[in-house]
Formats: C-alpha cells, sequence, structure tokens
C-alpha cells in the first residue's frame, strides 16, 4: 500500500509539471525557436532541464513520478524556470512534500456535519446571502439567499448540492452568470489544488470522477491543471426572480474545520444591488431554509 501511495504522489508532482511545461511557450523563457515544426506544445523536457540547471534523466525520473524527493533548490529553479506565480510554485512544493511522506492509507471521507452555532452564525448574516462550504464544494448548510441566490440549487437533494456539480450539470448555471467560462476556470482550478494535495480523499475522487463523466468542458479544464487559491471579487447574477445584482464575496476558512469556510455575499445599502439581496432573501422559498445534510450513503 505504502508503494502504491508513493506511486500517486510523485505522479501528481510529474502531471503537474508536464502540465506547465507543455503551456510554457519557448518564447515566454527567452528561448530562440529555429526553423522547422516543433512536435512538442510549449517547452521540450531537455528545455526545461537546461534552464533549471537539472540533467534531462533527473528531469524525466521526476515528470514520470520515479523520482519524489526534489530538494527545494531544484524545486525552486523549476519554478523559476517555468516563471510560476507564488500560488503555483507554492503548489509545487506542497506535491513535492507529499510525495516524500509515502503516506500509507488515504484520508477518510470529512465528516458533513455543522455545528449548531455555525448555523446560527449564517441566521445571524442575513439578509447578505451566505453558506459553509466544504473543501469540496458541498455546500453544508445555507441561510435562504445562500442557497436561493444559486437558482434552481435548492432543487436538488440536500447531499447533492455542490457548488462545482452546479456550475458544470445545472441547466441555471449558464444563464444565472454572464461570465459563466471565468467562473467554470477558476472553479477547476480550485479544485485542482486541493485535489493535488489530496489526490486519494474519496470525497473529492468521488466529484471530479463525476464531472470527468458527465462534462466536456470540466475535462478540458482539468487536463489543463491550473492552480490558484480564493481571492475577494464581485460576482454578477441574473438571478430569475429579483434580475441583475453585483455582489462582492468574502471566503473565510472556520476554525477547527480542516478545508471547511464560510462564503458570505455583500452589498453597499441603499443600492439597487442591496435592495436585490433583501428581496432575495425575503422571497426565499421554503427549500432555501436550512435542513441537516444527510450523511453520504456509504
Amino acid at each position: 500500500m505504502a508503494s502504491q501511495s508513493a506511486n500517486s504522489e510523485g505522479a501528481e508532482l510529474g502531471r503537474f509539471l508536464r502540465a506547465r511545461r507543455t503551456r510554457t511557450s519557448p518564447e515566454h523563457v527567452g528561448l530562440t525557436v529555429g526553423a522547422g515544426v516543433r512536435r512538442t506544445p510549449g517547452l521540450r523536457r531537455e528545455e526545461l532541464a537546461t534552464l533549471a540547471g537539472i540533467s534531462i534523466d533527473y528531469y524525466v525520473r521526476l515528470e514520470r513520478g520515479k523520482e519524489t524527493r526534489p530538494s527545494p533548490a531544484v524545486l525552486d529553479s523549476l519554478a523559476r524556470a517555468l516563471h510560476m506565480d507564488d500560488e503555483e510554485h507554492q503548489h509545487l512544493r506542497e506535491l513535492a512534500a507529499r510525495a516524500a511522506r509515502y503516506a500509507p492509507e488515504p484520508p477518510p471521507a470529512p465528516s458533513r456535519t455543522v455545528r449548531p452555532h455555525l448555523k446560527l452564525l449564517l441566521e445571524s448574516l442575513r439578509p447578505n446571502p451566505a453558506y459553509v462550504i466544504s473543501r469540496s464544494m458541498d455546500v453544508l448548510a445555507w441561510n435562504p439567499g445562500g442557497l436561493a441566490l444559486y437558482a434552481g440549487l435548492e432543487d436538488w437533494p440536500a447531499k447533492h448540492r455542490n457548488l462545482a456539480r452546479y456550475l458544470f450539470l445545472h441547466p441555471a448555471s449558464r444563464n444565472l452568470f454572464p461570465d459563466w467560462d471565468r467562473q467554470i476556470t477558476a472553479c477547476v482550478a480550485r479544485l485542482r489544488a486541493v485535489a493535488g494535495t489530496a489526490p486519494d480523499a474519496p470525497d473529492l475522487t468521488n466529484l471530479v470522477g463525476e464531472l470527468l463523466l458527465k462534462s466536456p468542458d470540466f475535462a478540458r479544464l482539468w487536463e489543463r491543471y491550473e492552480v490558484t487559491g480564493r481571492k475577494p471579487a464581485q460576482k454578477t447574477f441574473h438571478h430569475p426572480r429579483v434580475g441583475t445584482l453585483t455582489l462582492t464575496s468574502q471566503s473565510m476558512q472556520l476554525e477547527g474545520t480542516p478545508g471547511r469556510r464560510i462564503g458570505v455575499y455583500t452589498a453597499e445599502p441603499g443600492t439597487p444591488d442591496h435592495d436585490a439581496m433583501l428581496l432575495l432573501d425575503m422571497t426565499a422559498p421554503a427549500t432555501a431554509r436550512h435542513r441537516e445534510v444527510p450523511r453520504a450513503s456509504s
């Protein structure tokens, strides 16, 4: 079991390096491309190895998952050669750390239970839409606006309410978001970042497997292996019940619950966006009132 886990972790490190290499053009890193057709998209392995100051054999072993203990200096050199940003560089370090640990068993699926005081907190945030979300984007608890904001999500059984699943599989999501393409790209990048450091976690593998099977858009973006963290941002919703509203989103990690966070949307009081938010809270259907999320069947 330990060797299988090591291979899995090393393969994930290799997949990330290969994805970044094939999406980095020679021109972007200052290389002059000669005449003729290049068969390899992006950088060749030998080009990246030269830029990073390591042997081609060593780099090939890294990319194939056979080398699982690169030094911090090698990781930093690869990150510089590939022009990684800070988040990508950190993700590379985390993948390498996991590859070196040889975890013997996959982690268990996290509990779906939400503590009562968090439900009270969500209620106190009304009329601001708010919810508690897991690392795999399951919506575990909500206030009326927090669920009603995602038009049609309340029609799904509680155990299937997941924001990634909603974006890719719910027919209402494309109409809800005017920038749907940007939303799905950011969604996959966040899932990639989490799944890369917990590749055997059942909550993540089950979701990713479902979306790979059911959504060509998800499969296309998953293959690109972009990673990013969450940033405060404004989102515009074309809501079928309250019209168009633009809200500012904020996400915060919850103490004592690894991987869980609370998401809250706000609008400046006295603005049309705030008025629409109030209306959404007041007119949320009964199905948007919180009920305990049932445990997943074993």
